[in-house]
C-alpha cells in the first residue's frame, strides 16, 4: 500500500466530509413520510461505513463528527446536532468494536451502527427532555435502524469492493 502524505490524507477527508455533507443536505430536502419524528434513511452514514473500511478509525471519526456539525449547524439546530452527535458517537463505537471483533462483515457492522444510532439518539432525548417515555419509540427505531444499515452496508460494500483500494491508498 502505498502512502501519499497528509496533504494527500487532507483532500481525501476534505472530500468524504463534502460527500457526507451533500448526502445530509439530500436527505434534509426529501424527508421521509414516516410516522415517527426525526427517522431518516442515514445516507451520509454510507460515508461513515466506507471510511471506516478504508481509510482507518481515526480518518472516520474526525469525518463523522465534523459532519454533524455542519449539518447541525445548517440543516437543524443546537438540539438536533445533540442528538445527532448521541447517535454519531454510539454508532461509531459499536461500529468499532464489531468491525475489530471480525466476527461481523460489513453488513451487520453497519447495521449494528443503524440501530445504536437510533439507540443513541433516543438515549439523548430521554436526557434533554428528563422522561423516558421517549423509548416508548424504541420497537420502530430498532426495526428502522436495523434496515435503514442493511441498505447501507449493502450500498458501502458495493462502494468498497469498487473503489476501496484508491481510498485506502490515504487512510491512517
Amino acid at each position: 500500500m502505498r502512502r501519499t502524505g497528509k496533504t494527500g490524507m487532507v483532500a481525501q477527508y476534505g472530500i468524504l466530509i463534502a460527500l457526507a455533507f451533500l448526502l445530509s443536505y439530500l436527505e434534509a430536502m426529501f424527508p421521509l413520510p414516516v410516522p415517527v419524528p426525526g427517522m431518516k434513511l442515514g445516507l451520509a452514514n454510507l460515508v461513515t461505513i466506507v471510511g471506516l473500511y478504508t481509510v482507518g478509525i481515526k480518518g472516520t471519526v474526525m469525518v463523522s463528527v465534523v459532519r454533524v456539525i455542519l449539518a447541525g449547524f445548517t440543516f437543524g439546530n443546537l438540539f438536533s446536532m445533540w442528538y445527532s452527535m448521541a447517535g454519531c458517537i454510539l454508532s461509531l463505537v459499536c461500529m468499532i468494536g464489531c468491525r475489530r471483533l471480525k466476527r461481523f462483515g460489513i453488513l451487520g457492522v453497519s447495521a449494528i451502527g443503524g440501530v445504536a444510532h437510533n439507540v443513541g439518539q433516543l438515549c439523548m432525548a430521554a436526557f434533554l427532555v428528563e422522561h423516558t417515555a421517549v423509548f416508548y419509540y424504541l420497537p420502530v427505531l430498532l426495526v428502522a435502524g436495523m434496515a435503514a444499515g442493511c441498505v447501507i452496508g449493502l450500498t458501502g460494500g458495493m462502494i468498497i469492493s469498487r473503489i476501496g483500494d484508491v481510498l485506502r491508498r490515504y487512510g491512517d
